[in-house]
């Protein structure tokens, strides 16, 4: 089955992405190569088929005091965004708004309209090594607040926790989704973008 049309669709979203700095920028254009060579870009079956597919990435961000919601994921050992895979034929946003409700029980609430991803990264996962595949995340920025119900699914996270980006900082990155600071530089603190466009 061909997914040419949807696949067209994230290459408009992942063009839209001004690179943060010069790291967003090769990610970005191995991403756009990637995605204009072949349309198997979906997973299709766990863990690794293809070996290279689309994620989603959402970060719930407290404005009231900069926090935002991490999990510390059972598979890769690591704090991370919540997200998951974009299912065959599924829009990015879609994604998120499904695996907002299956990941935290709640509703998708973007922080900007447009709705677009924010970040792009392309990073092999963790884990043993017949499981590892390179991730192609689209990053995107949802609104909550620390004292919004939740109903995580802890089959997939041994932990759920609001994180300050200052408390982010100071603990050990090894035990981090490797571009977290990065994307809280960019977006949350709304740092400037890469400027040498």
């Amino acid at each position: 089955m061909s997914f040419q049309v949807e696949v067209e669709r994230i290459v408009a979203q992942v063009s839209d992405i001004c690179p943060f700095d010069e790291i967003e920028r090769r990610h970005r254009d191995d991403a756009l190569s990637w995605l204009t060579s072949t349309d198997d870009v979906f997973r299709r079956v766990p863990p690794r088929t293809p070996p290279k597919h689309v994620v989603s990435y959402f970060l719930l961000h407290d404005p009231a005091d900069g926090s935002v919601l991490l999990v510390d994921h059972r598979k890769s050992g690591l704090w991370l965004p919540t997200g998951g895979h974009v299912d065959p034929g599924e829009d990015p946003v879609q994604t998120v708004k499904r695996e907002a409700r299956e990941e935290l029980g709640i509703d998708a609430v973007f922080a900007a309209e447009p709705v677009a991803p924010r970040f792009v990264t392309v990073t092999e996962t963790t884990g043993p090594a017949e499981h590892r595949h390179t991730d192609v995340s689209l990053w995107f920025l949802l609104v909550g607040s620390r004292s919004q119900p939740l109903v995580p699914d802890m089959r997939e996270f041994s932990a759920v926790r609001w994180w300050t980006p200052t408390e982010i900082r100071s603990a050990d990155p090894a035990r981090f989704e490797p571009h977290i600071h990065r994307f809280l530089t960019k977006v949350v603190q709304g740092e400037p973008s890469y400027a040498a466009e």
